[in-house]
């Protein structure tokens, strides 16, 4: 996923599936540097940065 993509899904209204290794997460900031600060929609207390380019849109 690019950048600007990842900035979409975060305005978005609606719900858009993103995966990172697999498993849903939910992005909560997109970060200038490329990356994304994530959470995992399973265990939400395990944020993350991960690298924008790392996660897939469903």
């Amino acid at each position: 996923m690019d950048v600007n993509r990842a900035k979409q899904i975060v305005e978005s209204p609606k719900t858009i599936e993103v995966r990172y290794r697999g498993k849903p997460v939910w992005i909560q900031h997109v970060n200038d540097d490329g990356t994304a600060r994530v959470y995992e929609q399973q265990e939400p207390e395990r944020e993350m940065t991960v690298s924008v380019g790392e996660l897939q849109e469903n």
